[in-house]
């Protein structure tokens, strides 16, 4: 972790300290949000499709850079070989940045590692939670949560979580949502 990132929990996120109480206190630490980060399976995923689409154009690149421009111009291939080298820890930096957690009134979602952004979805701003899957998130056992909310601007995705943790998500905030009244 890096250094002069004191505020921060373990994990990088920053901690949630009530008004008047002391850092490090039972207080404290009895608000904090419980942060959940994405299943391995969707870095997995992502890492598949880097090397599926990256690695066939390196070699393809490379074989007709060849037979066409010569040995010299088939190290352009490089290119999409350095892009895969360097894609794949970045990769893990983004699946790690991404994490959410339930709190009474809101739901928070944090991603980014360059530029961090939080989401906070209050429950009773909730107007629609989908749970969708492609073909590829089942075949990795993934799925999406879609949040829609009063203001389009304040729509929120989570992506690659556990098709059961994700119907739970989606029941859980439809029914925080109905208690709040002030959408669904």
């Amino acid at each position: 972790m890096e250094t002069g990132m004191q505020g921060m929990t373990g994990d990088g996120g920053p901690k949630a300290e009530p008004p008047g109480a002391a850092p490090g206190t039972e207080a404290a630490k009895a608000l904090e949000p419980v942060w959940t980060g994405l299943p391995q399976a969707m870095l997995t995923m992502r890492r598949l499709l880097l090397v599926v689409w990256l690695g066939p154009l390196a070699v393809g690149l490379a074989l007709l850079l060849w037979l066409t421009a010569g040995p010299v111009w088939a190290a352009f291939a490089l290119i999409p070989a350095g892009l895969l080298v360097w894609g794949w820890p970045m990769l893990g930096r983004n699946w790690r940045s991404w994490r959410y957690a339930e709190r009474a009134d809101d739901l928070l979602i944090q991603r980014g590692v360059l530029w961090r952004e939080e989401t906070v979805v209050p429950y009773g701003r909730m107007q629609l939670v989908e749970v969708e899957s492609g073909p590829l998130q089942r075949k990795f056992g993934l799925a999406s949560l879609q949040l829609h909310t009063a203001a389009a601007a304040t729509d929120a995705t989570i992506p690659g979580l556990d098709p059961a943790e994700a119907e739970r998500l989606r029941d859980r905030l439809t029914e925080l949502g109905e208690a709040r009244s002030a959408g669904l």
